[in-house]
């Protein structure tokens, strides 16, 4: 055999080697159990709102349970868009998920242009519940009922505000759709978050917040706070006695889901892992009564179910985003 021949053959043959080595380390790879490192859930709005204390109502024990820290990132703008983004660009490893609600679907029809595609970039990790909202006044502002609110804002056009969690929050449509079906003129006052919004509305400088039952409920007693109507179709166990909005203002409703939501592409073992891991969690007595101290009716949803619930609900919002005439850029 010549040098030449020989030569090829070890190359041959060195080539081999390596593509095999790099199979078994590829194996060795999938092999590794999941989860191996921390877990970040990503809040796209700031400390305090909706999102970010549901899920660190839950981060410790969803931790201990897979046996690695889950820590929980706030990352607020645009609505909910730049958290909700950085998710959506992430590796789709199991290592990175966003604690979403109505907001992302709305987002989808909200925007004109969005990084990301609420429905596409996106799969259904863990269903958690649903909550209703509840519209609520500074306690010195003249109105006692939502009737009466809508009389001094159809007395006074864009002389009244309205502060939300940002442009393309839920607690933004909420309102924006409520003005439609009103037939007033409110000011919009986007913020951060829903806790700042309601501290527009300590302050004075907002005359009305509509914000999700984990958002309100802590101000149920306080004296500076009036709730005026609950956004379910019926009355909320929650607040006794406050009626829903829908009476004073006909066919009006929304409410909004909550779940953990992966990039799209994830690994069907890592999302079965963590569903059943939170449907576990949600089973547990502490954790449902911790729920519904934030206004939150837990639910079990699959994975499957969780993904057509959020097919349904883009298609609904982009009617009520039409509806109210709601934008933003």
């Amino acid at each position: 055999m010549d040098t030449s021949s020989t030569w090829k053959i070890r190359a041959i043959a060195t080539f081999l080697l390596g593509l095999c080595l790099a199979c078994v380390h590829s194996l060795a790879l999938a092999a590794d159990p999941w989860p191996t490192k921390p877990i970040k859930i990503i809040v796209p709005f700031s400390p305090g709102s909706v999102q970010d204390a549901l899920a660190r109502s839950f981060s410790n024990e969803l931790g201990a349970a897979l046996g690695v820290s889950v820590v929980v990132e706030n990352k607020a703008g645009a609505g909910g868009t730049v958290g909700t983004g950085i998710v959506a660009k992430s590796a789709p490893d199991g290592y990175t998920f966003v604690m979403a609600a109505a907001s992302h679907n709305i987002n989808g029809s909200l925007f004109s242009k969005l990084s990301f595609d609420p429905i596409k970039d996106f799969t259904g990790a863990a269903y958690i519940g649903t909550s209703s909202y509840i519209m609520m006044t500074n306690a010195e502002f003249p109105a006692k009922s939502v009737a009466d609110f809508v009389a001094l804002a159809k007395a006074n056009p864009d002389q009244y505000n309205y502060a939300s969690a940002g442009n393309g929050s839920a607690s933004h449509l909420a309102m924006a759709y409520f003005d439609s079906m009103a037939g007033i003129q409110l000011v919009h006052i986007p913020t951060k978050g829903t806790g700042d919004a309601i501290t527009e509305l300590l302050a004075g400088r907002a005359q009305a917040v509509i914000a999700a039952n984990v958002a309100a409920l802590p101000f149920a007693n306080d004296s500076r706070i009036r709730f005026l109507g609950v956004s379910s179709e019926k009355p909320s166990p929650f607040v006794p006695g406050i009626p829903p909005i829908g009476n004073t203002v006909k066919g009006y409703a929304f409410d909004s889901w909550f779940g953990l939501l992966a990039p799209a592409n994830t690994p069907k073992d890592v999302i079965t892992k963590i569903q059943s891991e939170m449907t576990k969690l949600l089973k547990q007595p502490e954790i449902v009564e911790r729920m519904r101290r934030q206004g939150i009716e837990v639910g079990n949803l699959s994975s499957a179910e969780f993904n057509q619930l959020l097919i349904r609900d883009y298609v609904r919002m982009a009617n009520v985003v039409k509806a109210s005439g709601a934008k933003a850029e």
